[in-house]
């Protein structure tokens, strides 16, 4: 009897840390996405770079690509990312590996003109060497009924 109230008191300790140490990961995805959509607003495709695998996908309205094209493009303008507002954001971890899905509204300029869009936005990131890095970026447009 005392056997089993000693393993049934291990495993709520053991799924308790598990929990926790879940939640600081997922606070941690989000904390890292909030971040990346500044740099993005900032242009600043040094923070990017660091943050961006080199054989990361990139899917977008328009196409996908990968990183180094996706740099290019932020740091020329061609998509300018001037706000991302974050509605709702989700993280699932398995392993060494964290997918956040998010509902946004994006405001951009992309070729001259400023455009507002809702998309339901992707971000896979794998612990790489001690550190967070996207494998991929996907922007799927939501349809908005009036």
């Amino acid at each position: 009897m005392n056997t089993k109230i000693i393993l049934i008191a291990l495993l709520s300790v053991f799924s308790i840390g598990l929990t926790f140490s879940q939640t600081l990961v997922e606070q941690e995805i989000k904390e890292l996405s909030k971040n990346k959509w500044q740099w993005m607003a900032d242009k600043d495709t040094e923070k990017l770079g660091q943050l961006f695998h080199e054989n990361a996908q990139y899917v977008h309205m328009g196409g996908y690509w990968g990183t180094e094209r996706e740099l290019g493009i932020i740091k020329s303008g061609g998509i300018w990312y001037k706000e991302a507002i974050v509605k709702d954001a989700t993280v699932a971890v398995t392993g060494d590996t964290a997918i956040l899905l998010n509902t946004i509204t994006l405001v951009a300029e992309v070729g001259g003109n400023e455009v507002t869009n809702p998309f339901v936005v992707t971000e896979e990131y794998q612990k790489i060497g001690g550190s967070w890095k996207l494998l991929n970026l996907s922007f799927v447009k939501q349809m908005v009924r009036e």
